[in-house]
């Protein structure tokens, strides 16, 4: 008993709601402009993007050959369908900010490292074998070649930090 009343309210309000969809279909001024559009912001407004993705989406609005009109109207959808504060603007600036300086901080330290292998003695032991013999005492060894070469991995770190941060920024 319970469920056929229940069934029948639902069955009514079904029909309400079909009666109203074919009142406004009648009614309405419906075209193939609105209804893409429509369907347009429902799909971008219906999606919340990360931040990376958020910015690669404003940069893809600035690309697109589109009318300043245009450009205006995605912007404001991208807007209206992400929360962008300045806590988030913070943030972002904040996280390319520190890791330029990290970036930097790891360089320096492999320039300071690999000049002192170089130039603090090392045990005999340690000096593994000479690749060039400068004199009968003296040359190039293995354990220089390694600290040229963190010499130059810290070098290839900071000149790659400052051009990514140069090109953000």
């Amino acid at each position: 008993m319970e469920n056929s009343s229940a069934l029948r309210k639902q069955e009514k309000s079904v029909e309400s709601k079909l009666n109203e969809l074919i009142f406004l279909l009648n009614n309405g001024e419906i075209n193939s402009n609105g209804i893409k559009f429509t369907d347009k912001t429902n799909i971008e407004v219906g999606t919340q993007l990360s931040e990376p993705e958020l910015i690669a989406e404003f940069k893809k609005v600035d690309d697109d050959e589109l009318t300043r009109l245009e450009k205006l109207d995605k912007i404001d959808l991208i807007l209206q369908s992400n929360f962008i504060d300045t806590k988030v603007v913070k943030s972002i600036a904040i996280k390319r900010y520190s890791e330029f300086i990290i970036q930097g901080l790891i360089g320096i330290v492999m320039l300071t490292l690999g000049f002192a292998m170089i130039i603090l003695p090392s045990p005999a032991y340690f000096e593994m074998f000479t690749i060039f013999h400068f004199t009968t005492n003296d040359g190039f060894t293995l354990m220089d070649l390694i600290s040229l070469i963190v010499i130059l991995t810290g070098v290839f770190l900071i000149i790659k930090g400052y051009f990514k941060f140069a090109e953000q920024y």
